[in-house]
C-alpha cells in the first residue's frame, strides 16, 4: 500500500489523476443513465440506448486509463505503440457491449451483480493491453501481490455497483457511478503502483510508437466523443421529459372534469381549463402558489357557499378537517343554483389531486324524477282511494237491489213476478261481477293482490265452479258435462278463490257464446318439457268460436271477439285478461284453440303441488228453529242496507237491534247482550273499525267472553279485510252478500265462539 501511496504522490500529476477522475465519473454517469432508458425502451431504441450506454462506458474507460498514463511521471520519455493502445479501446468496447447484455437481458439482482464482475474483469483486461503498449528504453515487471490487489478491488466495487444500480432510482444510478468509478480508479492506481520500469539505455525504442503529445491528442477525441454523449443523453431526456410533460397536460386540459393539484403545503400548483370553468366566479383570481384556504375565502368573500353564513370560519376549519382525510367526496351547492361534486384524493407524498364535477343537470334530473315519483305516487293512492269509493259506493245500492231480491224470493208471488225477480236478480249479479272485475284489474296492475298458498279440495272447488252454470246451460238445452281424471289428485295447494275465479270466468264464457251443442269441462294430470307435474283444466264447446287474428287480441283489456258479440252478449271485455293475469301469477299459462263456427278450447296449465288430506273438520251446520231468537247487532249508516239485513234474518225469527253508527252500536252493546255484531265499516260519529276496537276493549274491562263480529261493509278490498281482523273482527263479509251466506254465518258463528270459550 505504500508503494501505491508513494506512486500517487511522487510519479503521478494530481491535476491529471483528478482529470482522470472527473472523467471517469461524468461518463460512466452518462453511460449508466442510458443504460437506464434502454432497459424501459422498445425495439431498435432499445438497442440503440444499449449500444450508445456500452460505447460511452468504454469511452469513459478507456480516456481515464490513457489521462491517467499522461499524468504519470517516472522519468523517462514514454511512448505508445497504436496498435495495442487500438487494441485496448477494442477490448473494453468489447467488455462494456457484454456488461449491457448481460444488464438487459437479466433483470435481476444477482443478474446486474454479475455485469458489474463482467466489467471489472473488462477494465482489468484493457488497462493490462493498455500497459503492454508502453514504449520506453527498457523493460517492465509487475508485483504479483499489488495486482491481485488491483484486480480484487477492482472487481468487488464493480460488484457492489452492479447491487447498487438494481436498486431503482436516481440515487441508484449515483451510487452505481461512484462504485463504478471506484473500481476504475483502484484497477489502474493500485497496478500502476505494483509497476517497476527497469530503465536499460542499451534498448532501442519503437520508431513506430506514439509520443505523449499524439496519445494526447486522442484522448481530447474521446474526451470530445465523451461530452458529446453526455450533452446527447441530456438532451435526450430533457426533450423525452418535456414531451412527457406537454402529453400529460394535453391530457390533463382535456379532461371533462375539472382537476387542480396542490402541493404537501396545500397549495395550488396546476389546474386545467375545466377547473376554471366549473369555478367562474374564481376563474380570474386562480393563480400558482395560492392556498386552498385562500380559495375558500374567495368563496366566502363572493357569497357562494349558502350553508357558511354567519359561520364563516367554522365552515372553512370543517372544510379543511374533511380534506385532511385520504379520499373525501362531497356535493357543493353554489349560489346560483348550481352543484359541483368535489372529490380530494392524497397523494403519497401529502400533495392533493381535487377533481370537481358540475352535477347540477343531474340534480335537476333527480329533482324532476323524484317530482315524479312522488306525483305518481300520490296519483296511485288517489286512484286507490277512488276504486276504494266508488267500490263502498256502487256495493251499497248493489247490496239493497240483490238482498231486497233474495228476500222477496221468500214471500208468496206470481210466476210473472217471479220471473221478474230472476231478471233483477241477475242483473245484479252481472253488474257485480263487472265490480269485482274492474276492481281485479286495478289490483293486478297495482301488484297489491295477492295468491294464498293453501290445502283445497280441488274436486270440490271444479265443481262448484261448474254448478253456477250449470242451470243456465240446462236452459239452453246444451249438454252441460265436467269430468275430472282418476289420477287427478283431491288435495293440491293453491289459491281456491282465484283458480274458482277462472274456472268460473272460462265457464260462463262458453255457455254465454254456445247456442247448441256441449260445454265440457275437464280436469286432468300432464307434465311439461322438464317432466314435472303439471294441472291441466280444459273448457271446451260447440259456440262461435273465432279465428287467428281476434285469438291474438282476445286477452287483452276491454276486448271480445268484435263490437257486433259485445253488444249482443254483453260483458266487459277484462275477465279474459285477468284470467291470463291470474295464471301467470300461479307461474301458470291461459292458452286457447279455435275456428270460427268450430267452438272453442280454453286451457289453463298451472304447477301441480300435491297436498296431504288435511285433519276433517265437520262442523254441525245449526238447526235454524233451534237457533232461533238470536239477538243481532246491526250497525249500518244506510237504511236500505239495514231493511236488507232485517229481511233476510228475519227468515230465522232473530232479534235485531239497528243502530245508525258506531257510537250507537258501541252503547247498545254496553247495554244488552248480544250473539253477534253485524258492523258497517264506513259510517258517520265512528266507524266500524274504532267501533269494533271498543267493543273489544269494553269486553276485557268487564270481562266478558267475546261476541263475534262480523265486518259487513262495502268496502270490500284486501286492506279493508287485513284492517278489520286488526281491529278484531272474526269475520269480513263484503256487499252485495248472498242471503244464505248471511244467514249460514249468523247461525253459526256463535255457535262457534261458545265452543271456543
Amino acid at each position: 500500500m505504500n508503494t501505491v501511496l508513494l506512486c500517487l504522490t511522487t510519479q503521478h500529476n494530481g491535476l491529471m489523476v483528478a482529470l482522470a477522475a472527473l472523467v471517469c465519473f461524468g461518463g460512466l454517469a452518462t453511460a449508466l443513465s442510458l443504460y437506464d432508458r434502454a432497459r424501459t425502451a422498445e425495439g431498435r431504441l432499445r438497442v440503440a440506448l444499449g449500444a450508445g450506454a456500452a460505447l460511452t462506458g468504454a469511452l469513459a474507460v478507456w480516456t481515464t486509463h490513457f489521462t491517467g498514463m499522461l499524468g504519470y511521471d517516472p522519468g523517462i520519455e514514454l511512448s505508445y505503440d497504436l496498435g495495442l493502445t487500438i487494441a485496448s479501446f477494442g477490448v473494453i468496447v468489447i467488455a462494456s457491449l457484454g456488461t449491457a447484455l448481460i444488464g438487459l437481458v437479466g433483470r435481476t439482482v444477482p443478474a446486474r451483480m454479475l455485469a458489474g464482475a463482467f466489467g471489472a474483469a473488462g477494465v482489468t483486461a484493457m488497462h493490462f493491453v493498455g500497459m503492454s503498449a508502453l514504449r520506453f528504453q527498457g523493460t517492465l515487471s509487475w508485483d504479483p501481490a499489488l495486482v491481485g490487489a488491483a484486480v480484487v478491488a477492482g472487481t468487488v466495487f464493480g460488484i457492489a455497483g452492479g447491487w447498487v444500480h438494481a436498486r431503482a432510482g436516481w440515487k441508484g444510478t449515483l451510487g452505481a457511478a461512484i462504485l463504478a468509478t471506484l473500481a476504475v480508479a483502484s484497477l489502474h492506481f493500485v497496478s500502476m503502483g505494483a509497476l517497476t520500469l527497469n530503465v536499460d539505455p542499451t534498448l532501442v525504442v519503437d520508431l513506430n510508437a506514439y509520443s505523449g503529445t499524439d496519445v494526447l491528442t486522442v484522448i481530447s477525441m474521446a474526451m470530445g466523443v465523451l461530452v458529446l454523449a453526455g450533452a446527447l443523453s441530456t438532451a435526450l431526456t430533457y426533450w423525452s421529459r418535456t414531451s412527457s410533460l406537454r402529453q400529460l397536460r394535453e391530457a390533463i386540459d382535456a379532461m371533462p372534469d375539472g382537476l387542480g393539484f396542490y402541493d404537501a403545503q396545500d397549495r395550488l400548483v396546476l389546474w386545467n381549463a375545466r377547473y376554471a370553468e366549473v369555478n367562474p366566479e374564481l376563474a380570474s383570481k386562480l393563480e400558482r402558489g395560492m392556498t386552498f384556504r385562500q380559495i375558500l375565502e374567495i368563496g366566502i368573500s363572493e357569497g357562494l357557499y349558502k350553508e357558511a353564513i354567519g359561520r364563516e370560519q367554522a365552515w372553512i376549519a370543517e372544510r379543511m378537517e374533511a380534506r385532511r382525510a385520504l379520499s373525501m367526496t362531497l356535493e357543493q351547492y353554489i349560489v346560483g343554483g348550481r352543484w359541483l361534486r368535489v372529490q380530494d384524493r392524497m397523494t403519497a407524498a401529502g400533495g392533493i389531486v381535487t377533481v370537481v364535477n358540475d352535477i347540477t343537470d343531474l340534480k335537476r334530473d333527480a329533482q324532476a324524477l323524484a317530482e315524479a315519483r312522488d306525483a305518481a305516487e300520490a296519483a296511485n293512492a288517489a286512484k286507490s282511494q277512488f276504486l276504494a269509493n266508488m267500490s263502498h259506493e256502487i256495493r251499497t245500492p248493489l247490496n239493497g237491489v240483490i238482498g231486497v231480491a233474495q228476500a222477496l224470493s221468500h214471500t208468496d208471488l206470481s210466476e210473472d213476478q217471479r220471473e221478474m225477480l230472476r231478471l233483477i236478480d241477475a242483473s245484479g249479479r252481472t253488474l257485480q261481477i263487472l265490480l269485482s272485475d274492474i276492481l281485479d284489474l286495478a289490483r293486478v296492475e297495482s301488484g297489491r293482490l295477492q295468491l294464498n298458498n293453501e290445502p283445497m279440495d280441488l274436486h270440490q272447488a271444479v265443481q262448484e265452479a261448474a254448478q253456477l252454470y250449470a242451470e243456465t246451460a240446462r236452459d239452453k238445452g246444451l249438454q252441460y258435462m265436467v269430468e275430472i281424471a282418476d289420477d287427478c289428485p283431491r288435495w293440491i295447494e293453491g289459491d281456491v278463490v282465484r283458480l274458482k275465479q277462472v274456472l268460473t270466468n272460462l265457464v260462463s264464457n262458453a255457455v254465454k257464446f254456445t247456442a247448441e251443442g256441449m260445454v265440457q269441462l275437464t280436469v286432468g294430470v300432464d307434465r311439461d318439457a322438464t317432466g314435472c307435474e303439471t294441472l291441466r283444466l280444459a273448457v271446451a264447446d260447440s259456440g262461435i268460436g273465432f279465428d287467428a287474428a281476434t285469438r291474438d287480441r282476445l286477452f287483452s283489456r276491454f276486448e271480445q271477439a268484435d263490437g257486433g258479440i259485445t253488444r249482443q252478449f254483453g260483458g266487459s271485455g277484462l275477465g279474459l285478461a285477468i284470467c291470463r293475469q291470474l295464471a301467470e301469477m300461479m307461474d301458470g299459462r291461459l292458452d286457447c284453440e279455435s275456428e270460427p263456427g268450430g267452438g272453442s278450447c280454453f286451457m289453463l296449465t298451472v304447477p301441480l303441488k300435491r297436498a296431504t288430506t288435511p285433519l276433517a273438520m265437520t262442523a254441525e251446520v245449526p238447526d235454524m228453529e233451534a237457533r232461533a231468537g238470536l239477538c243481532v247487532l246491526v250497525a249500518d249508516d244506510h237504511p236500505t242496507n239495514r231493511k236488507v239485513v232485517e229481511l233476510i234474518l228475519s227468515q230465522i225469527d232473530a232479534r235485531m237491534v239497528l243502530v245508525e253508527n258506531g257510537q250507537e252500536a258501541v252503547d247498545a252493546f254496553r247495554d244488552d247482550r248480544f250473539d253477534i255484531v253485524l258492523m258497517d265499516m264506513q259510517m258517520p260519529v265512528m266507524d266500524g273499525l274504532t267501533a269494533t276496537r271498543e267493543i273489544r276493549a269494553l269486553e276485557i274491562r268487564e270481562g266478558r267472553a267475546p261476541t263475534p263480529v262480523v265486518m259487513l261493509t262495502a268496502n270490500a278490498l284486501a286492506e279493508h279485510v287485513a284492517a278489520a281482523r286488526a281491529a278484531g273482527a272474526d269475520r269480513h263479509l263484503a256487499k252485495p252478500f248472498d242471503a244464505a251466506e248471511l244467514i249460514e254465518t249468523v247461525l253459526q258463528l256463535p255457535d262457534q265462539a261458545r265452543q271456543a270459550a
